[in-house]
């Protein structure tokens, strides 16, 4: 709704002047008394107010009074006021149509941009779209300014980024919205066939044809028509679309009577259909038909601060699904910001999807996180258990065989300690605590050796944490002299 104009001012003749110059802008304006003023902001505090003189000189309480009502100040004598925000400019004598309109378009910019006013417009109405940052925001507000009308759109950006969603917002936002919603991947389906599912068939239109059809058009009547990857769209089926969208008529494979197209139309595509257009591998005209409106979705790399948001939504539908969620920790989601998200938002639900499958119920940190989104280096907890517990758990791995393989078993362990391993108890028993740690010394050295002492690929091989390897060999005193260093 366009914002009231007011003209308070007390010189008859310069409120005159200047109601003759508002007419000419085709601003909607009212002259209104002191009094007048006071309660109709009262009542709709979004306006425009032009103040002038006041024998009541209450020029500074009415403007700190309301903080949401953009003021134009008239006369050099009220120009000390501009120090208050919500004074957008001063008019002076001659009054000038250029001057005057750019500021009557400086107060719909203060009004556009009020704190809370644009998350109050669109609050609740937007579904599916996650994320509060700016470019978020300019996305939701072109949508509102669109869906209002029958515009054609066009909607750009990368894989991932949600095209379909903003293309279900505009339609639900539409006056099409009680209307169907019909997408349709321009790029998954033959070219010989993609007439026949635009625009329906006939019986008998061509081999296979055993009844009539209907198209993607009839379908969609008196809603919207997504097409994604129009830019996959083979040229002469761009041909026959750019006639639709001229003659807003079309007729069904076979047939010779034209249908009016009433809807709505929406396209999609990742691809720079303007180095397309150079190369003739799309119609110009056709661009600019579908063209009317463009609507650039941000990659999630450009938005990282909507992450947790993201992350947020996309748990709340697994467990509508009855997946068990899981959280993550601060660090974990401040390595996932730094993440390049070639695959974007669709990259995202994936990663939280797999994470849910294999930590169920549990939280997830860095050291959960598949290797490629692990971009910060964190002190990870390692758990220290009771030396009896840690032997126990030893000695049942190496002895975990069944009665009739006792001596197989034995010649399997005797092989992987490389043949210096007990094969049978000595007759004077032996110190079984530090053989253990004399085993467990022998087979890091290895490790280390074979891959020349860089730690997390010894650490793999023995199928432990880096942390936990790197625990070990302090504690058994393996690490390198001064000045030597391992590779990480």
């Amino acid at each position: 709704m366009t914002p009231k104009l007011y003209i308070l001012d007390q010189q008859d003749q310069r409120a005159n002047r200047l109601q003759v110059i508002l007419s000419f802008v085709a601003e909607a304006h009212e002259r209104i008394g002191e009094d007048d003023l006071v309660a109709a902001l009262a009542k709709e505090p979004k306006a425009v107010v032009i103040l002038g003189a006041l024998t009541s000189q209450q020029h500074e309480a009415i403007i700190e009074a309301n903080p949401e009502a953009a003021f134009l100040l008239l006369g050099e004598t009220l120009k000390p006021l501009l120090r208050h925000a919500n004074t957008v400019g001063l008019l002076t004598e001659p009054f000038a149509y250029a001057s005057l309109t750019q500021q009557l378009r400086d107060c719909q910019e203060y009004h556009r941009l009020l704190p809370g006013q644009r998350f109050h417009e669109i609050s609740g109405k937007f579904v599916g779209m996650v994320g509060s940052t700016a470019p978020m925001q300019q996305v939701r507000f072109l949508i509102q300014q669109v869906a209002k009308t029958d515009a054609n759109v066009l909607i750009l950006g990368e894989s991932g980024t949600g095209k379909e969603v903003v293309a279900r917002n505009i339609h639900v936002l539409s006056h099409r919205a009680d209307g169907p919603f019909v997408p349709i991947n321009c790029g998954a389906i033959p070219a010989e066939l993609l007439e026949s599912e635009l625009f329906g068939h006939e019986k008998g239109a061509f081999t296979g044809a055993i009844s009539t059809r209907k198209g993607r058009f009839e379908l969609a009547q008196g809603g919207t028509l997504f097409l994604d990857e129009i830019g996959d769209m083979p040229l002469p089926m761009q041909v026959k679309l750019l006639r639709v969208l001229q003659e807003r008529t079309y007729e069904r494979v076979g047939g010779n009577q034209p249908i009016r197209a009433d809807v709505r139309i929406i396209a999609a595509t990742h691809r720079q259909l303007e180095g397309m257009i150079e190369d003739g591998r799309f119609r110009e005209d056709l661009y600019y038909r579908l063209n009317v409106f463009p609507i650039e979705t941000p990659a999630l790399k450009e938005r990282a601060e909507d992450l947790p948001l993201l992350v947020q939504e996309l748990q709340a539908r697994l467990d509508s699904n009855n997946q068990a969620g899981i959280k993550f920790t601060e660090r974990a989601l401040e390595s996932l910001k730094l993440h390049p998200w070639p695959g974007n938002v669709r990259e995202l639900a994936n990663l939280v999807e797999r994470l849910t499958i294999m930590y169920p119920g549990q939280v997830i940190d860095v050291a959960e996180l598949p290797h490629k989104y692990r971009h910060i280096e964190v002190d990870t907890y390692v758990p220290h258990y009771p030396e009896a517990l840690l032997e126990r758990d030893v000695i049942n791995e190496m002895f975990q065989f069944n009665d009739d393989d006792d001596d197989d078993g034995a010649q399997q362990l005797n092989s992987q300690l490389g043949g210096g391993g007990l094969e049978y108890l000595p007759e004077h028993g032996l110190d079984l605590k530090q053989y253990l740690a004399d085993l467990e010394v022998s087979l890091i050295n290895q490790a280390l050796e074979r891959h020349d002492y860089v730690v997390a690929r010894a650490a793999d091989i023995l199928s432990l944490r880096r942390t936990t390897l790197v625990e070990k060999m302090r504690k058994y005193n393996l690490m390198r002299d001064e000045g030597e260093s391992y590779s990480e």
